[in-house]
């Protein structure tokens, strides 16, 4: 089903280059991809950074945000937010990323899915895991843990408790995943996007989620674009965005050597 009253970013009309990327899965254990993370953030021409979920590995509630790997990543964001706009969608991982986090950083808060109009064009972003309809399990989980009261009681627990519960979340959801064809699990509903695309007014989506990089052709002539994973501690590295300008959309490899 088509989401209603989507809502829309109108981009500033003096920008000139906006930059997206997603699933780059922020953890103390990952410091090269923190690292490339964090220049990318500070050092890029791009006028604004969206940022389309999946941006830290796990988050348990923006109390985390004092100390730690987590204050590192939210000193980067402060900073980054002094020099150009940098927006938040939350997705599988992060989506208890809050208000208190967002305003400290000075990060814009997304709506999954929101309608990105740029340079006389309409673009659809969405973290994509709600598109991904095979994984029955997933969406149930996802009905249940978007769910306010459940966010409530889960951020009343200790810090300790809710460290532990969601490390025990995620390795259920590895095995879950484990168990059935990567097809089913990761990739997206063609006909749903398609619907969403409808419901948007728009021709073209951008979406992360499923790691799988790629630009695809929609049956009604619209396209979907995919943006990949980042990892730039193991043995492949790879880190991907997307930059848009007036002309289009275009790949940036940031594991590449600079």
């Amino acid at each position: 089903m088509a989401p209603g009253n989507i809502p829309t970013y109108e981009v500033d009309p003096r920008w000139l280059s906006i930059d997206l990327l997603s699933d780059v899965h922020l953890c103390a254990d990952m410091p090269r991809t923190f690292d490339v993370w964090a220049r990318h953030l500070l050092e890029t021409p791009a006028d604004a950074v969206l940022m389309l979920g999946d941006l830290f590995e796990l988050w348990v509630g923006d109390d985390t945000r004092h100390e730690g790997f987590e204050r590192e990543c939210a000193d980067v964001l402060r900073a980054a937010s002094a020099r150009r706009t940098l927006a938040f969608m939350p997705g599988n991982r992060d989506f208890l990323v809050g208000q208190d986090m967002l305003e400290h950083c000075g990060v814009r808060g997304l709506t999954d899915p929101t309608v990105l109009s740029a340079w006389g064009r309409r673009f659809l972003l969405t973290h994509g895991d709600a598109l991904c309809l095979a994984d029955q399990a997933y969406q149930r989980f996802r009905t249940q843990v978007r769910d306010p009261a459940w966010q409530q009681r889960f951020l009343a627990q200790p810090l300790s408790q809710r460290q532990s519960q969601a490390r025990a979340m995620r390795q259920a959801s590895e095995a879950h995943q484990s168990g059935m064809s990567p097809d089913l699990s990761t990739d997206v509903d063609e006909a749903a996007a398609v619907a969403w695309l409808q419901a948007a007014d728009a021709t073209v989506m951008v979406h992360g989620h499923t790691h799988r990089p790629a630009v695809h052709a929609l049956p009604d002539g619209s396209v979907r674009h995919v943006m990949g994973d980042w990892d730039l501690d193991g043995r492949e590295p790879r880190a991907r965005a997307l930059r848009l300008t007036a002309d289009g959309l275009q790949t940036l490899d940031l594991a590449a050597p600079q």
